[in-house]
C-alpha cells in the first residue's frame, strides 16, 4: 500500500504534499526533524490528509497532481475530509 499525504504547520498554515509506503513511519520522522529540508525548516509536522492506493504508479502520479494543484484546491480536499483540522498521526 502507498499513501499520499499532506502536513501542515497548523490551520490553514504551510502545507506539504507527500508520498510514502510507510505512513506511520514516514510521520513520525517529519515529527522528529529527522527529514531535512522543507517540512523540517518550517515546522510542517500535522498530518491532516491522507489516502491509501495500491499501486505505486498511480499513487505517484496522484501526489504529482496534487503538488500541481493551487492551494485553495489542497484546503478545500483537507477540510472536505477533516474539517477541524485534527492531527490525523493520532490515530494511526
Amino acid at each position: 500500500m502507498h499513501y499520499v499525504y499532506i502536513l501542515a504547520s497548523g490551520r490553514n498554515g504551510t502545507i506539504y504534499v507527500g508520498l510514502t509506503s510507510d505512513l506511520w513511519k514516514r510521520v513520525f520522522e517529519h515529527k522528529n526533524g529527522f527529514v531535512e529540508g522543507f517540512t523540517k525548516r518550517y515546522g510542517v509536522k500535522m498530518l491532516v490528509y491522507y489516502e491509501a492506493i495500491e499501486n505505486f504508479e498511480a499513487a505517484l502520479q496522484r501526489e504529482k497532481r496534487m503538488k500541481e494543484w493551487n492551494r485553495i484546491w489542497k484546503l478545500h480536499l483537507i477540510e472536505t475530509i477533516n474539517p477541524a483540522w485534527r492531527d490525523l498521526s493520532d490515530d494511526l
